[in-house]
């Protein structure tokens, strides 16, 4: 399969298609964002996709800056690789749905880069965003993708994401607990952690607070 046909696959149809198009229902297809929210800390994952809580900050800012600034460029011919920026992606086996910040194309193969604000290494669960990309890719145009990128600004730095075995059983089951998160709705505890500083919201959940509770009763 040549780059044409890839990105016939990956129409210009199927860059503009509303997310609702394919989001049935919450129990069913989950947003890809989704993986990287419930990795980064469970708690936040339910205020933002089962409560509908969301407060942006300096970081969530930096970051959606960043993505719209990706997302308006379009499509084009960078030497030898063909880039196509923002486009819809779903996987009816996984129940996922989400939007790619880059497809790249080059001899026939195809695979994603995800863009983030931060730096190289800084966080782990940035590759099971890439891998859960890859596994739609690969539903979408029946090639296998092994490799996947992370592109983080603060560094200009690309990041080399092998889509290996151990990789996508772990997405997968990062996958199957985001759609029991969804199908329940029971809120995980909210768990102080260094993380917790650069979360927009921190305030709303309060796990400093919690922490407080239970010495002072553990303590009574």
């Amino acid at each position: 399969m040549n780059n044409q046909n890839i990105t016939n696959i990956l129409s210009p149809e199927m860059h503009h298609l509303s997310p609702l198009t394919y989001y049935l229902s919450p129990d069913e297809y989950i947003p890809i964002a989704a993986l990287n929210q419930y990795a980064y800390c469970t708690h936040r994952c339910w205020r933002m996709f089962c409560a509908g809580e969301f407060v942006d900050n300096q970081y969530t800012i930096e970051g959606t800056t960043l993505h719209d600034r990706v997302h308006t460029i379009g499509e084009g011919q960078r030497e030898e690789t063909w880039q196509i920026r923002a486009i819809w992606l779903k996987s009816d086996k996984y129940k996922l749905i989400g939007k790619a910040d880059l497809i790249e194309l080059e001899n026939g193969e195809c695979y994603p880069v995800e863009y983030k604000r931060g730096r190289k290494g800084e966080w782990d669960n940035d590759a099971w965003q890439v891998c859960a990309q890859a596994l739609c890719l690969e539903e979408m145009t029946g090639k296998t993708i092994s490799t996947g990128y992370i592109y983080y600004a603060y560094s200009h730095q690309r990041q080399l994401v092998e889509i290996n075995e151990e990789l996508r059983q772990s997405a997968i089951a990062t996958i199957e607990a985001v759609q029991t998160l969804l199908f329940t709705g029971a809120m995980p505890k909210a768990i102080k952690t260094k993380r917790c500083d650069g979360c927009s919201l921190s305030p709303q959940c309060l796990p400093q607070s919690a922490d407080k509770v239970k010495r002072y009763q553990e303590a009574s």
